[in-house]
């Protein structure tokens, strides 16, 4: 697994937009597999997951992102990989999953 967490500003429904269009445009295996979206009287919360084919690893694997703001126009970002390792009791080769956040951060 790796993570990537960040505080950031901005339009939240530009950010998430950024988002889902850069990694769906950033791999021809990428999809979006499902999603979620939640509003509070003065908070949201967007969570995405995402799964693309990694040659480095011979498999698929995923990435799941939390994006929430609260009142205060803060957005906080969360997202963790998942799945492209190989290994029965320890992780190997998990150059995709690092590469699957990479393009995230570009992103952002």
């Amino acid at each position: 697994m790796a993570k990537l967490e960040k505080t950031l500003s901005g339009d939240f429904d530009a950010l998430l937009e950024r988002i889902e269009n850069g990694i769906l445009s950033g791999s021809s295996t990428a999809s979006l597999e499902d999603k979620s979206d939640f509003t509070g009287s003065n908070s949201r919360c967007s969570v995405r997951v995402f799964e693309r084919y990694s040659a480095t690893g011979s498999n698929r694997l995923s990435l799941s992102l939390t994006l929430f703001q609260d009142e205060t126009g803060i957005i906080k970002l969360s997202a963790i990989t998942a799945g492209g390792s190989k290994g029965m009791l320890f992780k190997i080769n998990t150059l995709g999953e690092d590469a699957f956040l990479d393009k995230l951060s570009e992103l952002i």
